[in-house]
């Protein structure tokens, strides 16, 4: 496996496992394989970071990358800034695009926080 896709595979493991453990239990799982799924599916943490602030949430998304308290994000904020795919990701899981938005919702912020470890961001330096 060529080192790039060794170190996407470390870190996409490392966000699965992390996700499973703010989540727990079945459902757990199956939220932590849906938000990795969507973490991913926007270019990873700073993927995610990067698009919010081009929709004019960074001052939230810097919130979950910071070491303070998370501001939170509504459903139609998660709908506006991700609705391309949330009809994609919610017909692979089974959930309503509606579920699915207040799931994002509620747990992205958690999420980010949680693999921004010190406030940075997955490959930048301290």
């Amino acid at each position: 496996m060529p080192q790039n896709c060794a170190a996407a595979h470390a870190t996409t493991g490392a966000t699965m496992g992390l996700l499973d453990g703010i989540l727990g239990g079945a459902v757990g799982a199956t939220l932590a394989s849906t938000l990795e799924s969507f973490i991913q599916q926007h270019g990873g943490v700073q993927g995610i970071v990067a698009q919010m602030e081009r929709q004019g949430l960074g001052n939230t998304v810097r919130s979950w990358v910071a070491t303070g308290p998370n501001q939170p994000i509504s459903t139609d904020e998660v709908s506006a800034v991700f609705g391309s795919v949330i009809s994609q990701i919610a017909a692979k899981t089974g959930m309503t695009p509606q579920e699915l938005t207040q799931k994002v919702a509620q747990h992205l912020p958690g999420a980010i926080d949680r693999l921004t470890p010190g406030g940075v961001l997955p490959g930048k330096p301290a």
